[in-house]
């Protein structure tokens, strides 16, 4: 499985140009070995709307639904070892909790992160992609 961060799962759904080509390929590869998304996603998606930075089609719960129903597309809850593990990271890493919550979840999971986020990519205790 290779769990999504939050951008790289809207610009999937979306098609969007910022998605590369290498990042579609790989999704393209793994879709049927399953893809991961965190339920800190969803809450990230609705913060984003809320907060305009993000326009959907339709409204944030239509949209979830649908971008959850994709085949292959696996919803990763947030457990308590998911959310204990997220407050005991080593050191250094940012202060963003759903981005803490995201990569307790890869590591608990053991899976690699796909992300363009520089702090989360420059971070050496969780594999991204």
């Amino acid at each position: 499985m290779i769990l999504l961060d939050t951008h790289i799962w809207i610009w999937w759904i979306h098609g969007d140009d910022r998605l590369t080509k290498e990042y579609a390929e790989l999704l393209q590869q793994h879709e049927k070995k399953s893809l991961g998304v965190s339920v800190i996603s969803c809450w990230e998606v609705a913060k984003l709307v809320e907060y305009q930075r993000l326009e959907l089609p339709c409204s944030v719960n239509e949209w979830i639904t649908q971008a959850l129903a994709y085949p292959y597309i696996q919803l990763l809850n947030l457990t308590p070892q998911i959310a204990v593990e997220a407050t005991q990271l080593p050191q250094p890493f940012h202060r963003d909790p759903a981005d803490q919550m995201i990569v307790a979840t890869a590591l608990i999971h053991d899976c690699p992160l796909m992300t363009l986020d520089g702090k989360i990519r420059n971070y050496p205790h969780v594999k991204t992609l």
